[in-house]
């Protein structure tokens, strides 16, 4: 019999070959894998002195890669002036390669190398990644090129991850209506609110899917990196990655006063570029929620993947309870 194949790992010096061969960027003299999370994810240097960031494509809960798009995106957002790593074409022209692996293809796309260090928590860094992600949004509304595959709404954050998340092995009876009780709460209160902004999402934007850097004129100013999830979106589900991100992600975590601080010094520099609705400010705590759901599901859906116990039922308990009391949760401003 021949095995099915959930996901498979190629080499460094794999990759650096197929890369090697379907771009004109000369000799490969390095290869390191980086990192195994939702994509695979290597770094190559060539002969040249040029550094790239590969990625291989992995299919997630949604479906397929969103190539076009991202590599259109990232192109309109370097071309208004936003500091991002932008797509690299092959030989050919085409943003990705199909890899073929034993699971079947899946695209390896590869990125400009970026230096730099990940958003601190000082008030100048947290003030450059809230400038910049302004910069990215009001950059984001002039985009004609092509559709994104996925929108970044409540069908895509919340509903489907929250199906997934139902069928997943270390789902209970016990457990299944709260959640599904939460989630229709969180979908009802959400709507509720009426109309909500829209913007060209970032998707991930938690302050480690950029760097900090000194421009030229000695100003800190973000460059951006990590556009798996973009696409076009709700604003306060963007904005509310970052706090999520601050915030403890237990039931008996308390937000400290430096996380209440850095959110209120991000909140205001975003403010300073750009204007926040009170409706979407106050939608920010509930896409927290969303956000959170959204992370259940892709674990769900990792499952084959990683296992089970990538969400044992004893955490699931723990994020029941976590969210219930999210339900109420306020963010300061």
């Amino acid at each position: 019999m021949q095995l099915e194949i959930a996901q498979s790992t190629p080499t460094a010096a794999s990759i650096a070959m197929l890369v090697q061969e379907h771009y004109h960027l000369g000799e490969v003299v390095e290869s390191e894998f980086l990192r195994r999370s939702f994509n695979q994810v290597y770094r190559l240097s060539f002969a040249s002195g040029q550094r790239v960031v590969a990625r291989l494509c992995a299919e997630r809960p949604r479906g397929g890669p969103n190539v076009l798009f991202e590599s259109s995106a990232l192109e309109h957002w370097a071309q208004v002036g936003c500091p991002v790593a932008r797509c690299l074409p092959t030989a050919d022209g085409q943003a990705a390669i199909h890899v073929p692996l034993p699971e079947g293809p899946r695209a390896l796309m590869l990125f400009e190398h970026l230096d730099g260090e990940f958003t601190s928590d000082s008030p100048e860094d947290i003030k450059a990644f809230a400038h910049g992600l302004a910069a990215l949004h009001m950059g984001g509304e002039s985009y004609q090129g092509p559709a994104s595959a996925y929108c970044l709404e409540l069908d895509y954050l919340l509903l489907r991850p929250l199906e997934g998340l139902l069928r997943a092995p270390s789902m209970t009876a016990e457990l299944r209506p709260h959640f599904e009780a939460l989630g229709r709460r969180l979908h009802d209160d959400i709507v509720a609110l009426g109309e909500l902004s829209r913007v060209l999402c970032h998707g991930d934007a938690h302050g480690s899917n950029n760097f900090i850097v000194t421009s030229a004129q000695g100003q800190r100013e973000a460059v951006f990196f990590d556009f798996d999830e973009a696409g076009p979106g709700y604003l306060a589900y963007e904005l509310a990655v970052y706090p999520w991100n601050l915030f403890p992600r237990t039931p008996d975590g308390m937000a400290s006063e430096k996380a209440k601080t850095q959110w209120r010094h991000f909140i205001s520099a975003y403010r300073d570029r750009k204007p926040v609705a009170d409706v979407d400010l106050v939608a920010i705590a509930r896409f927290m929620a969303v956000r959170q759901f959204w992370l259940l599901g892709e674990y769900a859906g990792r499952v084959p993947v990683w296992g089970s116990q990538a969400i044992p039922t004893d955490y699931l308990r723990r994020q029941a309870a976590m969210l219930r009391q999210w339900e109420t949760l306020e963010l300061p401003l």
